[in-house]
């Protein structure tokens, strides 16, 4: 299993560019289940979780083609099978977004429950809610989820709490159904906008994404499009922290300032200094950082995706810090991790007390998830010595060539297989 070797100390100096929007390419993958005409999508991104969908999306029946200029081709002209299996599904909670396309398409549709996830309950009741609320009949049974509906009425769906992948799914579903649909309680983030920007260039007709009610009208079919994937907002977070960390100095290419709002304002809180163009952000430090308190919320609040990479910054900054969690109830994963990189974190409930500390020192830690894994990797590059960062199959599932483009920055950084 790989490993992160990382040599701390280093001030971050260079540019790199952003990687497509995981969390905008994974139900866009699934939105091609819609059509039997080919959708091209631009700007994909090399990740682990994107090649699981690719090869779920392969044993549906879908045909794909990926070229060299980070684009693939997707056409389901027809499906083999309506069914997505636990053996693909438990991997990937995601892989839930096959469920409405396939069934507003093909009026039948078998998916497996996902299962558990390390970072706490992701039920998909308001998945099933919804769809049912559309006139789907759906059992569970020997762990699938089974729907069937010989098509999908328009309906009125109100969502008890916001759900980007809900929101995603039966936006999809909809999109196909009869009569229009109204998605109250919405989810916000700019991937669900930019799903919704693709299904439109498709010919699908959608209003009101990116607020908290979404209309869409249903039509008879949809056609092919080419469209391309928004930059990642939480790469793009990423690497910011990890220059200010390092009181350093990056340019990113290919992002969007406006995605990332309450992102950009902690790090100016912090002392960062940031300048944004069209399509690049840039960001000074020249001081240690100053801490900062947040909490996490839907967007457009400070996203829980960046929770971790700020207490990273946290560990080192000048004063105290609270950190509190209110989207995931086990994402506090990293903190025992952090500790033992010197680290002085409390934890009661769902807020985390930092408390800065002049240093970091080198250690072997333990990656738990996703953005835990990217936390430990900023810890490292300014704890003394040299730090180990293992089971970082995580890692791979959201950042693309994460030595390289740190490297790039000038960081000591190198994969051990």
């Amino acid at each position: 299993m790989d490993k992160l070797a990382m040599q701390g100390g280093v001030r971050l100096s260079g540019e790199v560019r952003i990687s497509g929007a995981k969390n905008a390419a994974l139900p866009m993958l699934c939105a091609g289940l819609l059509s039997a005409d080919i959708l091209r999508l631009e700007n994909l991104p090399k990740l682990k979780d994107i090649s699981t969908s690719l090869t779920l999306l392969g044993h549906i029946g879908m045909q794909v083609s990926l070229d060299d200029q980070g684009g693939v081709a997707l056409q389901a002209a027809h499906l083999d099978r309506l069914e997505a299996p636990y053996e693909l599904v438990k991997t990937m909670r995601a892989s839930i977004l096959v469920l409405g396309p396939i069934l507003a398409r093909y009026g039948e549709a078998r998916v497996s429950l996902p299962g558990g996830c390390a970072i706490g309950s992701r039920p998909v009741d308001l998945h099933i809610k919804g769809l049912q609320a559309m006139g789907a009949e759906i059992h569970i049974e020997h762990g699938y989820i089974h729907a069937k509906a010989s098509r999908l009425k328009g309906a009125r769906i109100f969502m008890d709490t916001v759900t980007v992948t809900g929101t995603e799914n039966l936006m999809m579903a909809a999109t196909l159904a009869d009569g229009m649909t109204v998605l109250e309680n919405a989810a916000r983030e700019p991937e669900v906008v930019d799903l919704a920007n693709c299904l439109i260039a498709m010919g699908a007709r959608i209003e009101g994404a990116g607020s908290d009610v979404i209309f869409i009208h249903g039509v008879d079919r949809l056609h092919g499009a080419t469209h391309k994937i928004m930059p990642d907002r939480i790469e793009t977070g990423t690497y910011l922290v990890a220059a200010a960390i390092t009181q350093g100095q990056v340019r990113l290419l290919n992002t969007r300032a406006d995605i990332i709002e309450s992102v950009l304002d902690k790090l100016r809180e912090a002392g960062a200094h940031i300048d944004v163009g069209n399509d690049w952000i840039s960001l000074e430090m020249h001081t240690r950082p100053k801490a900062v308190n947040l909490k996490t919320a839907p967007y457009p609040a400070f996203p829980t995706d960046m929770q971790a990479q700020f207490m990273a910054l946290n560990c080192i900054a000048e004063g105290v810090g609270t950190v509190t969690e209110t989207i995931f109830e086990n994402r506090f994963m990293h903190v025992q991790e952090m500790q033992r990189l010197g680290a002085d974190i409390a934890v009661e409930g769902n807020t985390a007390l930092v408390r800065g500390v002049d240093r970091l020192e080198g250690a072997v830690v333990m990656a738990t998830d996703l953005r835990a894994s990217a936390s430990l990797v900023l810890a490292a590059l300014v704890a003394e010595g040299e730090s180990i960062i293992e089971r970082i199959y995580h890692i791979d599932r959201g950042y693309e060539c994460i030595e390289e483009k740190f490297a790039q920055l000038g960081a000591r950084i190198r994969r051990i297989k």
